[in-house]
């Protein structure tokens, strides 16, 4: 699980690139496989160069906030379903596909992506409920994971939910949410189009069959199987309530209908509010986490007997910051950056639970705690450090627990905390490494490959290096670098830089089908570990956040400057790209500094940041970027602002801009208006593009033939741009 709710925001869509493997937003309809015409006359194409982009009607709008007049010229093009609007996406949708289809080299670079897209996540999610495992399995020629059940480690296999055959429409994945302490039940959701809200449906596994009993498109905050099976408890807000931010949590009895639940336990009606749910059937107690974002978080805590008449007791209230409570077994802990700035894991005493009387189970060091998860009777955690995993466990009661000697330099994923068995799961990647799922023994002391995937390369081609560079301030800033081995070390590669630099996320090498094929190419591939994230711990966050934010973009900009000073790329060979945080990154780099770069791909992106908190969920970041409704945190926002700073009559690099009308995390308004802004305002001849669908959201759910697509449209792209012609590949 991710250890901070700051984590919704971004999961780990930016980290080494994952995000522009078509990241959280699933390929439309004309990016199915199969041969594609140019929707646009070919006279408007000649070498994916185009005259003029479509013309775009400026409206302005003029606020004044706090004093300062802030003039929007496309604040109309924020109605999404209007039919200007819709008639300008469809106008730059052919724009673009026109641009696309016709880049050289964009054939091979689609049939190369298709053999490193089959080596990712062909197992994943991995979980042990008594003698049954349970998975997500991407199986031969489908568009998308099934759930699996395995009967010991290495029984029988059942497909459980293939999505692909509920519909012809191939954006429907599935995955699992929960399942019942006896293995009878699993609950599941079923997502369309990448949005953040999925049906609930559940599956009755002695049976075989699947009930009756759902839970409707919409956010669901938790569910709990009752201990007796006879029904679940659930926190679930319907799309479309008429009480949006009502909290609840309710009781359904299995053959009930809906309209038979009873709440038992509501939370102020607070905007910008969470609630979860935790569920101990040993200590029989059911937990309610209410978290209330802000400038500073507060969460409280309440436990409910599951017994008749019983009713929630407040346990602990407006804990500040980061607080993540969770069960091992019957004892409650909690993963906390109270009274240590780099997070701890605490145990909590319910007869006296008083933070003052809180007991470490894991001690704050000088590196972060990024997750943890229960094995047996201890709590194992990851800590980073610069581009490195360390992981450590710890007995409940705080003495060492055991050694798990997995590699030192790479990326290591707990998977799914606090489902306690005997055994955990690691999954450990590298930048030449296909992930490989690790299983710990923890009553054998053993450390077994679970799944692995096979590389068609030879791995050891890659190589990578860790150097730093100073930032804009003199700070020193750790830099990743990956290439060829044979081209490493060599002046004047085309590079690609990306990085991520918010919430506290760690970008750490991990194996990626967008990389690998331009380290092929013969690219060097960049990601500096910028303040924002917390890669040197949380102080490195906090450097980086709300009012500090422009070190971040300092930081990115500061690695651009030291890979040319240092020659190792040159001018017209450096691209750069992002998405969601990572997006804002490349806005604020390309507007900041247009003249350093060549290309950008900016995905899923948040460009407007004095309007950002009133779409969607949105305004649930104010702790990380700060509120535009308060003066001190606007005049940052507005300082920094992408889409506020671009400039009329500047050479602007070509941008491909990637959003749709389902991403509910960060609003496609925000592409819509920097492209508008971008074509007015660029005296380049590079094309400023707009890649759209309604169907694409922020969560990857694309079918495997249409992120190839999308994948190979990017990589064409950058390729394209920079002068590099597509190489076919060579087996080894």
């Amino acid at each position: 699980m991710a250890t901070d709710d700051r984590l919704f925001h971004a999961g780990t869509d930016a980290v080494f690139a994952d995000n522009l493997e078509g990241p959280k937003t699933p390929a439309s309809s004309v990016l199915q496989e199969g041969a594609r015409q140019p929707e646009a006359p070919e006279s408007q194409a000649i070498s994916g160069t185009f005259v003029t982009p479509p013309h775009t009607s400026a409206e302005p709008v003029t606020d004044y906030l706090h004093g300062i007049a802030v003039t929007d010229p496309y604040r109309w093009l924020e109605d999404q379903e209007s039919a200007s609007t819709r008639a300008w996406v469809d106008a730059q949708q052919r724009y673009t596909r026109a641009y696309l289809d016709a880049l050289p080299g964009r054939v091979e670079t689609r049939a190369q992506v298709e053999r490193l897209l089959a080596l990712k996540e062909v197992v994943s999610q991995p979980w042990h409920v008594g003698d049954r495992y349970y998975f997500l399995k991407q199986m031969p020629n489908t568009e998308q994971p099934a759930i699996v059940m395995r009967e010991g480690l290495s029984g029988k296999e059942t497909v459980l939910v293939d999505p692909t055959v509920r519909a012809s429409k191939t954006s429907i994945a599935a995955a699992i949410v929960a399942i019942s302490a006896n293995g009878r039940f699993l609950a599941y959701s079923v997502r369309s189009s990448g949005t953040d809200y999925a049906a609930i449906e559940i599956l009755d596994l002695e049976r075989r069959t699947l009930l009756t009993d759902h839970l409707p498109e919409g956010y669901c905050m938790g569910i709990a199987f009752a201990p007796d099976d006879s029904g679940f408890y659930y926190s679930h807000r319907k799309i479309g309530d008429h009480q949006p931010n009502r909290r609840t949590v309710s009781w359904h009895r299995f053959g009930g209908t809906e309209l038979d639940d009873a709440v038992v336990f509501s939370a102020d009606e607070a905007p910008n509010s969470f609630m979860g749910i935790l569920i101990s059937p040993e200590a029989n107690l059911l937990a309610y986490v209410v978290a209330l974002s802000g400038r500073r978080r507060r969460t409280s805590l309440y436990l409910h007997e599951m017994s008749p008449g019983a009713v929630p007791k407040l346990l602990l209230h407006n804990i500040e910051g980061c607080f993540i409570p969770f069960f091992a077994c019957s004892k409650l802990l909690a993963y906390t950056d109270l009274a240590a700035t780099n997070f701890r894991i605490v145990s909590i005493d319910l007869a006296c639970p008083d933070p003052n009387h809180w007991r470490d189970v894991v001690p704050e060091s000088d590196r972060c705690i990024q997750q943890f998860s229960v094995v047996d009777e201890q709590i194992v955690v990851t800590r980073v450090h610069r581009f490195s995993t360390e992981v450590e466990a710890f007995r409940l009661d705080g003495s060492p627990g055991d050694n798990i000697p997995v590699p030192l330099h790479g990326t290591v994923d707990l998977v799914h905390a606090t489902n306690r068995t005997s055994d955990v799961f690691l999954t450990v990647s590298s930048i030449s490494e296909p992930a490989t799922i690790l299983r710990y023994d923890s009553p054998a002391k053993q450390l077994t490959k679970w799944e692995t995937a096979h590389a068609p390369f030879d791995s050891s081609t890659i190589a990578s290096d860790e150097v730093s560079y100073p930032s804009k301030d003199g700070t020193s800033i750790p830099l990743f670098l990956a290439a060829r081995k044979d081209l490493l070390h060599s002046c004047s590669l085309p590079t690609f830089l990306t990085s991520y630099g918010g919430f506290g996320i760690c970008v750490t090498p991990r194996f990626t089908a967008f990389a690998t094929f331009l380290i092929e190419q013969g690219f060097l591939f960049a990601v500096p570990a910028i303040r924002g994230g917390s890669e040197l711990g949380e102080a490195w966050h906090i450097a980086g956040r709300r009012e500090q934010r422009q070190r971040s973009f300092d930081d990115f900009i500061a690695a651009a400057e030291w890979l040319l000073s240092e020659k190792r790329t040159a001018c017209g060979q450096l691209a750069i790209g992002g998405g969601s945080n990572a997006g804002l990154l490349v806005g604020a780099a390309i507007t900041q500094r247009p003249d350093l770069f060549r290309a950008a791909i900016c995905l899923g992106p948040l460009l407007d940041m004095t309007r950002y908190h009133l779409f969607d969920d949105a305004g649930r970041w104010v702790d990380e970027y700060g509120s535009p409704e308060e003066a001190q945190d606007f005049q940052a926002l507005l300082a920094y602002s992408p889409y506020h700073r671009v400039r009329d009559n500047v050479a602007y690099p070509a941008v491909l801009l990637i959003s749709g009308d389902s991403d509910t995390r960060c609003n496609p308004m925000h592409a819509r208006k920097m492209t508008a802004r971008l074509q007015a305002s660029s005296t380049s001849c590079h094309p400023i593009l707009l890649q759209y669908s309604r169907s694409w959201g922020h969560t990857p759910v694309q079918p495997l033939s249409s992120k190839g697509d999308a994948l190979a449209d990017r990589l064409a792209f950058v390729c394209h741009e920079l002068g590099v012609p597509v190489k076919a590949w060579r087996s080894h």
